[in-house]
């Protein structure tokens, strides 16, 4: 099984522990780049497909690195409206 389909199964059991850097890796896979909106914007990330021009908001944790709940079902929620899982 590829790094890619591991990752998205991680991400759909939503009761196991997932990562921003996995949430990172995943979205890079989908062509997904994040906007830079410069030192103000705090925690918020924003994420651009480069093809579709997608946008995925969403807060980096802090101070762990793990994703709550409510993160990884909106991320979830993204892609299928995408049909990218």
């Amino acid at each position: 099984m590829s790094k890619l389909k591991k990752t998205i199964e991680k991400l759909l059991n939503l009761s196991g522990s997932f990562t921003y850097d996995e949430l990172i890796f995943l979205l890079g896979q989908f062509g997904y780049i994040e906007r830079k909106k410069g030192k103000t914007s705090g925690s918020r990330r924003t994420y651009i497909n480069k093809d579709t021009k997608h946008i995925i908001k969403i807060h980096k944790p802090h101070p762990g690195n793990e994703l709550k709940r409510y993160v990884k079902k909106l991320i979830i929620a993204e892609l299928e409206k995408e049909n990218r899982i």
